[in-house]
């Protein structure tokens, strides 16, 4: 892959970069825009995720979450999917269209959400329709970004594409805060009672209204100067998914762009304002009105460093911002989400010290209660036992016992023995007897916690909320590091007529895969261990490979020419 640098843009005439025209702005603008409806469809189901759990799966607490956020997860496993299909499409027949069919698919499954009844009414197939309209969603998705973000570049002026990229990377983040707003508006028109029950579905249904003014947008927009140039001299590709990942010159920038760059970006992005959330309400148990506008607090103060970063990439370049946002991340998540208990639940952290949780049991009747179909029952003591401290979120360690022996919680000075259940002859619950035991059991350990000092919720009063949006802050700020820079990095990377295939691809299975699935995994792993941190060695992990490949083999790429052919 030849990328020079030099002055091929037709933007950049004796070096010096052009101002933008009033109508490339007003295009510029309309393409973020109608991506900021497109991310607030998509986020909606992650804000809400704990009352869909409800409203569409079955089964204990913990598992019903996290099948409800593996249904989160659904959208972002099929984005490479969609990247490869619409980037395929954008890179032949031009940027402008394929926005028009992205925005109708989210649109109108984001809509159909609003109308859908839940498993109460109509069973199985309620979760089914609504795994699909995910993945709908996330087909969608996955072609928007990569043309968003290579439409924008192919207009900017060649030294200020950070700047006008860093435009469409707010996006995400201010269709995440608006859909919070549109939540909490909603939450305080209908009362919380009312809101669990049907107002969930008025956002859902708002988007619609959202839908209609995306597609006027990007029916006004024209097509992008660079593939218009590239077409009218007739060199587009006529085959840009084998030129893009059957050549290996190609094939490899793909890779590094994964490996090095967006794997790294995804889980701290994830981290930063998706699983801070889950662990504010999951967690420390913050009611979810006031743990929505600590987060939305953060999000409008980090907001504007995206740009910030955009515009410093352009002057110092954006590898190193990148990777020097997924180092300080891996460095300090645990501090600071140790922080965010110590200032959001400091009653959970006091009893975690005063009144440590111990599970004696046999270690072969511990399972990993990890229930992909929200219907599993796991019936031994030790996953019962587990199992219930997890819905408290109480921490716990795990002593082992001799074969056999039925598993015991010990709360302090307390002993509560749990017990080996009886499954029905389905094999997908416990019996009448064995349920009857496990609500005995669950309400004794419920008053051991609490008569240990374990809270049931956060006290209002109690949450230093400067704090934790400080903290929030300093997470979202992480975000802006490795995600305000990296669509210029990206854009820059390839040529232009695979410029849209290539860039997606590497992007979306990042995001898609390593971000989209991290807080299920990162949950699991907390069910599992016992642990409320355990979980963040995920991302950690992810973060760290990214910047020692990201520093060992990508190069810097402000300097180049996105113009070039070849």
């Amino acid at each position: 892959m030849a990328i020079t640098s030099g002055t091929a843009d037709p933007r950049n005439m004796g070096g010096k970069a052009t101002p933008m025209t009033k109508e490339e702005k007003k295009v510029i603008f309309a393409s973020s825009l109608g991506t900021v409806f497109e991310w607030y469809d998509f986020y909606l189901y992650g804000s809400l995720a704990t009352i869909i759990a409800k409203q569409f799966f079955i089964g204990d607490p913990t598992t019903t979450f996290i099948f409800a956020l593996l249904a989160f997860a659904a959208g972002f496993i099929v984005r490479p999917f969609g990247a490869i299909v619409f980037g395929r499409l954008g890179d032949m027949i031009g940027r402008k269209y394929t926005f028009l069919i992205t925005i109708l698919i989210m649109g109108l499954s984001t809509f159909i959400v609003g109308l859908l009844p839940g498993h109460a009414s109509i069973g199985i197939a309620a979760p089914i329709i609504l795994v699909t309209l995910r993945i709908l969603q996330g087909l969608a998705l996955g072609g928007e970004y990569g043309g968003a973000a290579t439409y924008v570049a192919e207009h900017a002026p060649h030294g200020r594409r950070g700047l006008f990229t860093s435009w469409i990377q707010t996006t995400a983040t201010m269709g995440l805060f608006l859909s919070l707003l549109v939540i909490l508006a909603t939450r305080t028109a209908v009362g919380e009672d009312e809101f669990q029950a049907w107002g969930w579905r008025i956002p859902f249904l708002v988007s619609v209204l959202l839908l209609g003014i995306s597609v006027w947008i990007r029916m006004a927009m024209q097509e992008s100067p660079a593939f218009a140039k590239m077409k009218a001299e007739g060199k587009t590709s006529k085959a840009p998914l084998s030129e893009a990942f059957g050549e290996w010159k190609n094939l490899k920038i793909v890779v590094l762009a994964l490996v090095g760059l967006t794997m790294g970006q995804a889980v701290v992005w994830y981290t930063g304002q998706f699983y801070a959330l889950f662990f504010m309400e999951k967690t420390l148990m913050i009611e979810s009105a006031t743990a929505n506008i600590l987060i939305a607090i953060a999000l409008l103060l980090a907001t504007p460093f995206f740009v910030i970063f955009g515009v410093l990439s352009d002057k110092v370049g954006r590898k190193w911002i990148i990777l020097g946002g997924c180092l300080i991340a891996a460095l300090t998540y645990f501090p600071i989400f140790k922080a965010l208990t110590h200032y959001g639940n400091p009653q959970l952290e006091a009893a975690q010290i005063s009144a440590p949780v111990v599970v004696v049991a046999d270690p072969a009747s511990c399972h990993f209660l990890f229930n992909p179909t929200g219907q599993r029952k796991f019936p031994s003591s030790c996953d019962i036992a587990t199992s219930t401290l997890s819905a408290s979120a109480v921490n716990y360690t795990r002593q082992d016992a001799p074969p056999g022996t039925v598993a015991k919680i010990k709360v302090g000075d307390k002993e509560l023995s749990s017990f080996n259940a009886v499954m029905t002859p389905d094999n997908l619950n416990f019996d009448a007897a064995s349920k009857a035991r496990e609500t005995a059991f669950k309400a004794e350990v419920t008053s051991a916690i609490r008569a240990a000092g374990y809270p049931a919720k956060a006290d209002p009063e109690r949450i230093n909320k400067p704090m934790v949006v400080l903290l929030l802050f300093i997470l979202v700020l992480y975000v802006t590091m490795v995600y305000g820079p990296i669509a210029a990095m990206l854009v820059e990377m390839f040529p232009t007529k695979i410029r849209y295939t290539s860039m997606s691809l590497p992007y979306h299975i990042g995001n898609g895969w390593f971000g989209g699935l991290l807080p299920t995994t990162v949950f699991a792993l907390v069910a599992f261990k016992g642990d409320i941190y355990y979980g963040l060695w995920y991302p950690i992990v992810v973060a760290l490979i990214t910047f020692i490949i990201g520093a060992l083999f990508v190069r810097e790429t402000k300097d180049r020419d996105i113009y070039a052919a070849d």
